[in-house]
């Protein structure tokens, strides 16, 4: 695959940039996102724009994403692109579009087509590479391969083909190129066995061939896949079906350069500009992707992926890796059994992982010393001095309190001591910090730690109080280590009324905060305390009973008397009287009409019953018929807990009198 570039002046801010984003991860990131693609033939990252663009020749698009994999935009009506390039400025992608005889730009900033440059009938244009200022290409079918050449700079661009008219391919030769060597094209034709290479010098503004080859005795690979140019371009890497691992050539006469060890079907080869070598392969259970310093033959790290499905490995498509210019990320395109493709976002990718275990006691005593023990994990050893930082989180240092470093033991363990001044959750958190070779890593632990129960009292429970009558309660409390505020909750009985705050501050002197309250129904009472670095949080609670508000009266009377040490309302036989009660409302509330007679010298009942309110809290009951005369006759109206109505406790109200005469 090519290598993109930057300007220099462009490459360091997203250097830097890119660097105060991932300072601090605690581990290599694996994110990943399934592509809307039904092929793959190239990728290219766009650092400025944050955009990673991948062809789909099957589809005939292109689609753009975030680092993330999250689909922007789709570029369509590209029949069979496949080969992409981006400008040294980031600000157009060029693509090879077979299916039209062109080649397309597209903006990268509107991820839109702006132009077309046609490359003849037939010639069908497959992969593009930027080198020595200008856009070169491989095209052409079988045997009639070839190089060609696009200058967008030019004040009127032309294509100009048949750059290396002496050495015809018999494919359309995939080009590899790279910053740190911009006048060297490298081309190579794939699928076919052995595989043949050449090296072409452009600083001249055409192709001039420099080497042939591979110039080897033994075999070469076969069915190559994908290659790359070194940082420096002094090497050349492929990756072929064959032999099992990624073969480098010297790119001054193409002789063997060694191999890189991968594994089974090499498929894509991307070399970062710092030189790092990322090799991919098409493998079930090993590695995919592994990671190798120039010249090394052990990899610095490997990756594996799950496939969609949890079985197996994701495979890494052919030429399906690339790099962000600052090396922070390595993104993978895998297919799985079920043929989808999966992009995968790889972030400090050169670094071996680290993991970081903490093991703190359960509980602990306040003030009492405690062990914390741990290890730092990496299938990289460690260096000789390593160190963990501690931080101790708890009431006292909710922002974090940092102790001591620790040493880390040669097999990765580490132990300190500690003595929590704090009570109830401390949290102590342990970071590896990373170094050249290790990403960083952090893990943590809890301990109960011990506090005291205070004492909290709030008065008046049981309490039985009038409609309306404001009422004050005091919370007390007890001794504590710095925190004295509470607060007191009150919660009136019934769904429509919210449990609400309704004081809250400092207790005085005596341990005391008081609120008044005017009251209208049962109501429980909370008052709390928050806890603080000695003592437990603490509740208590106090529930008063609150009566309705009735008032009765008797209607149809003549007149009134005061005998038997009540007054009583005088009421023709003839007329009916009615009993109006007025009780404070509630949503289905119903009074209880309780009516007696006074005979043998005692009251007697004569009748009770249930009886609605309106909405404006009123019961009018009217008495029909004709009573006997001069007999004594008494009601009240209750209030009992009824039908779900129990937002207030039973309430009587008071006896009315009346007689009935002739």
């Amino acid at each position: 695959m090519r290598k993109r570039t930057l300007p220099a002046a462009t490459a360091l801010a997203v250097l830097f940039s890119s660097a105060a984003l991932t300072m601090g991860s605690a581990s290599p990131a694996a994110a990943s996102a399934e592509l809307p693609v039904t092929s793959v033939g190239d990728l290219v990252v766009d650092a400025v724009h944050q955009r990673v663009f991948v062809s789909n020749p099957l589809g005939g698009q292109i689609v753009a994403t975030d680092y993330a994999g999250r689909t922007v935009k789709t570029v369509p009506s590209l029949p069979g692109v496949r080969g992409l390039e981006l400008s040294p400025d980031s600000g157009t992608l060029y693509a090879a579009v077979p299916g039209a005889d062109a080649i397309v730009a597209v903006s990268t900033s509107t991820l839109t087509e702006v132009k077309r440059y046609p490359t003849g009938g037939g010639t069908d244009p497959q992969y593009p590479a930027w080198a020595g200022g200008k856009l070169w290409f491989g095209y052409g079918t079988a045997d009639q391969g070839n190089i060609g050449l696009l200058d967008p700079s030019a004040v009127s661009p032309v294509i100009t083909l048949n750059q290396d008219p002496n050495h015809p391919w018999s494919a359309a030769p995939v080009l590899a190129t790279h910053p740190g060597a911009p006048h060297t094209l490298v081309a190579g034709v794939k699928d076919v066995s052995p595989f043949s290479l050449a090296v072409y010098d452009v600083s001249t503004g055409t192709a001039t061939r420099t080497a042939s080859g591979p110039n080897a005795v033994d075999p070469v690979g076969g069915n190559l896949r994908d290659l790359a140019l070194g940082a420096d371009g002094s090497q050349i890497v492929t990756a072929g079906e064959s032999p099992f691992h990624h073969q480098a050539f010297r790119t001054s006469d193409l002789a063997p350069d060694g191999i890189y060890p991968s594994t089974y079907w090499p498929t894509a080869v991307e070399i970062a500009p710092d030189g790092t070598i990322a090799a991919g392969v098409d493998h079930w259970s090993d590695p995919v992707v592994y990671l190798y310093e120039p010249q090394a033959s052990t990899p610095v790290r490997t990756h594996t992926f799950s496939s969609s499905n949890g079985s197996g490995n994701g495979r890494v498509v052919p030429g399906g890796l690339a790099w962000t210019p600052d090396e922070s990320r390595l993104f993978v395109i895998t297919t799985d059994e079920d043929g989808s493709f999966t992009l995968r976002v790889l972030t400090d990718p050169t670094r071996a992982a680290t993991t970081v275990s903490v093991d703190a006691p359960a509980t602990a005593t306040r003030a009492k010393e405690l062990t914390v023990t741990g290890k730092v994990s990496s299938d990289l050893a460690f260096p000789d001095g390593t160190t963990v930082a501690v931080t101790r989180t708890d009431l006292e240092s909710p922002a974090g309190k940092a102790l001591a470093d620790v040493p880390v033991a040669a097999d990765g363990t580490y132990s300190f001591k500690d003595i929590p001044s704090s009570g109830g959750t401390v949290k102590y958190t342990v970071s590896y910090l990373g170094d050249a070779d290790h990403t960083t890593s952090s893990a943590s632990d809890t301990v109960a730690v011990s506090r005291a129960m205070p004492s909290l009292t709030l008065n008046k429970n049981g309490n039985v109080y009038a409609y309306g009558a404001d009422i004050s309660f005091t919370a007390h409390l007890g001794t504590t280590y710095k925190n004295r505020k509470l607060e007191i909750w009150a919660d009136p009985y019934g769904s429509d009324k919210p449990n609400k705050l309704v004081k809250s501050g400092t207790v005085n002197s005596s341990g005391n905060l008081s609120v008044t309250l005017d009251l209208t129904r049962d109501t429980k009472l909370t008052a709390k305390f928050a806890g603080d670095a000695h003592y437990k949080p603490v509740t208590a609670t106090s529930t008063i009973h609150t009566k309705v508000r009735i008032s009765t009266s008797v209607s149809g009377y003549y007149t009134t008397r005061s005998v038997w040490n009540h007054t009583y309302h005088y009421i023709r036989q003839s007329k009916d009287p009615v009993l109006k009660t007025t009780m404070t409302y509630y949503p289905g509330r119903e009074q209880f009409l309780q009516l007696q007679a006074y005979y043998q010298g005692s009251w007697r009942d004569a009748g009770a019953r249930y009886f609605p309110l309106s909405t404006s809290g009123v019961s009018a009951v009217t008495l029909t018929g004709t009573p006997s005369p001069n007999v004594r006759f008494r009601f009240r109206s209750e209030y009992h807990d009824r039908n779900g109505d129990n937002v207030n406790t039973t309430t009587y109200g008071a006896w009315k009198y009346f007689i009935f005469t002739s």
